[in-house]
């Protein structure tokens, strides 16, 4: 203890030297500079500048070049400060009385003359368009005499920071882009790119004097006073702002929306089964909002009890069968009268069902055999077995001919007949390989009754599970309906089942909402780890198809998978994510953080953010606003929204 005393007396006494002199230790002692100064910067370049640090980064300062004649808060600059990784600075200087008034004077006089010589010219659109500025600019002047108003001289200009100069120059595209859309022009500091960066730094000083003129009321719409709240007025309590503290209300089918979709992704353990269970519970208890969750994992049947609804197992051993044939009468309403009608669509139909034939057809190899002969024919034989039973667009076809009355919501009385099945369609492809006489197709047909016969339950396939009419309809009025696929096989029964009962549940789930949404209930399709289709193209098709005309339907498609990744690689699939109004990042593997950073421009701070939040914290993107979210169910939900085991055995203890 001494020792260090004696150490710190020591320090002292060399700070207190002669006048005039410096001691050792305050002479080379660190400052605020050297900690954060980076290694060096290369200002060479005309368009960018280039950062040395632990890791090179580039940076491109631009100035707002063109402004429009009206500004609107908050949509003014909303599009610059919510970019991602660029800082904004805006310079302000107001304008003395008396060089307005010089000003506005001179600029009315200016105006009218110019209106005189329209006038004499019989340019009578442009001597109105001059007469209407020098009224606005004479209302201005009178405004700043009386005190009211007065105005100011502006500079805007922001800079971009990327990792890599293709980055930057995508960045800058993606900016000029978004500022056109509210017509304010963004160009390069072209050359003097230093002179720009330090304008940008907190020392307050502008040495870019690129200037704009604002009055009173346009210059405030420049401060970004907007919150990073996120929500409704009305909703179900999805969780907290980790900023503000505030709750966060959600509504997915808000009117302020432009769609009711929604996708969450984050890393195994990330909290994704919590937060969509605790969302749907809610969403049930609270708006009434009936779901149907596509269970791969089999972790909502706790739920459907808990909520009082119906759990279905789809497995080699259960009895439940889905049947990819069945089609139901969908009601539409008339663009030009307003009014509803019932219409039957087996062409639509009869494509959905060549479809997942295909992705059957090519196996979890995804046989490079299949083209667009082998559709032909598959799609052929489907079309021959409506016909076989006289199923067409007329509604009364899909009936027994004998007897019924018939009723606005159908018929009482009629049976309905029974559907094609695989095994049907099967033998119907059979028959069409005997009376083929086109040597293009023959080797087509004889692929495709091999490989489809361990889906036909006639011959004890391993895969007939969906071979035969269904075993139970999907009925209204149920708070959650739970399709559990998780006794299946991973690699391919898994997604193929994905597949199939998509199809279903768009024809027996979907279609029967009606188009009315005063008459329609609201509808929630859950669809976990949908990554597994992916490389299924066929698959990948109906999930878009579903994703764009859910909405229509007052449907909401909810997409929860881990590997953003493989969203990313995909362009196929990019209809999903961009008919999701509703984005949900839970936290990340730093693998994926990189692709999500790019496509929806995300700051350096949320890329790090969601690399080390907690379970259930994320980043909640509703439209274009956005805000960290911490969802935190309750207790008596822990019950049966947990899916990690070991806190179930605790809670149970």
């Amino acid at each position: 203890m001494a020792k260090k005393e004696k150490t710190q007396d020591f320090m002292i006494e060399s700070l207190e030297t002669e006048k005039g002199q410096e001691g050792i230790l305050l002479k080379n002692a660190s400052t605020l500079k050297d900690l954060i100064a980076p290694a060096g910067i290369d200002a060479s370049n005309t368009n960018y500048i280039e950062i040395t640090s632990s890791r090179t980064r580039y940076a491109r300062s631009m100035i707002v070049s063109t402004i429009p004649r009206m500004c609107t808060f908050p949509e003014f600059l909303r599009g610059m400060y919510t970019f991602g990784d660029l800082n904004v600075s805006v310079f302000i200087n107001p304008v003395s009385e008396s060089t307005s008034q010089n000003e506005l004077n001179r600029t009315i006089s200016e105006l009218e003359s110019e209106r005189i010589v329209a006038l004499d010219r019989g340019d009578i659109n442009r001597e109105r368009i001059l007469a209407q500025k020098r009224v606005e600019a004479e209302e201005l002047r009178d405004e700043i005499a009386a005190g009211f108003n007065k105005l100011f001289d502006a500079s805007i200009m922001c800079t971009l920071f990327a990792y890599s100069l293709e980055e930057l120059d995508k960045y800058t595209e993606l900016l000029t882009s978004e500022m056109s859309k509210t017509m304010i022009g963004v160009k390069p500091a072209w050359a003097i790119q230093d002179e720009a960066l330090r304008t940008n730094m907190p020392y307050g000083e502008n040495k870019i004097k690129k200037n704009h003129t604002f009055d009173r009321r346009s210059m405030a719409t420049v401060f970004p006073f907007f919150t990073s709240d996120v929500g409704h007025e009305k909703g179900i309590p999805l969780g907290f702002n980790r900023q503000t503290g505030l709750p966060i209300l959600f509504d997915n089918f808000s009117n302020t929306l432009t769609n009711y979709n929604m996708v969450i992704f984050g890393k195994s353990g990330a909290g994704k089964g919590v937060t969509i269970k605790t969302l749907t519970a809610r969403s049930a208890v609270l708006m009434g909002i009936e779901s149907l969750a596509l269970d791969a994992e089999g972790e909502y049947g706790i739920v459907a009890e808990a909520l009082g609804g119906i759990n279905i197992t789809i497995s080699p051993n259960s009895n439940t069968i889905i049947n990819l044939f069945d089609i139901e009468p969908e009601t539409v309403k008339d663009e030009i009268t307003g009014k509803e009608r019932t219409i039957l669509n087996v062409e639509n139909k009869v494509e959905d069902v060549t479809q997942a034939l295909l992705t059957m057809a090519r196996g979890s190899t995804r046989s490079q055999e299949v083209n667009e002969l082998t559709k032909q024919i598959i799609a052929e034989a489907v079309a021959q077995e409506y016909t076989r039973l006289g199923i067409t667009n007329d509604i009364q076809s899909l009936y027994e001919t004998d007897g019924g009355k018939v009723t606005s919501k159908g018929y009482i009385g009629r049976n309905k007949k029974e559907m094609p099945t695989i095994g049907s369609w099967y033998k119907q492809l059979t028959e069409n390989a005997k009376s083929n006489d086109n040597p293009d197709y023959r080797f087509h047909y004889s692929y495709l009754i091999k490989v489809m016969k361990q889906y036909v339950r006639e011959y004890d396939g391993q895969m007939a599970y969906f071979d035969g009419q269904s075993t139970f309809e999907l009925l209204d009025n149920i708070p959650f309906i739970n399709l559990d696929i998780s006794g299946l096989e991973e690699r391919f029964a898994r997604p193929l089942a994905q597949q199939i009962l998509l199809s279903w549940i768009w024809e027996k789930y979907v279609k029967k909402n009606s188009e009315d949404k005063a008459k329609a209930v609201k509808k929630r399709v859950l669809v976990d780890e949908a990554w597994m289709l992916l490389p299924y193209p066929e698959a990948v098709d109906f999930l878009n198809t579903m994703a764009r005309r859910a909405r229509k339907r007052n449907v909401s498609l909810a997409v929860i998978s881990q590997k953003f990744q493989d969203f990313y690689e995909k362009p196929e699939v990019q209809a999903v994510l961009t008919s999701s109004d509703t984005k949900l990042f839970l936290a990340q593997d730093k693998s994926e953080i990189e692709y999500i950073k790019e496509v929806f421009k995300l700051s350096e701070g949320e890329a790090y953010f969601l690399t080390t939040c907690n379970r259930g914290e994320g980043l909640l993107k509703v439209g274009s606003d956005t805000a960290i979210i911490a969802i935190q169910p309750t207790k008596k939900e822990f019950e049966f929204v947990e899916t990690n085991i070991n806190k179930l055995n605790a809670m149970k203890k």
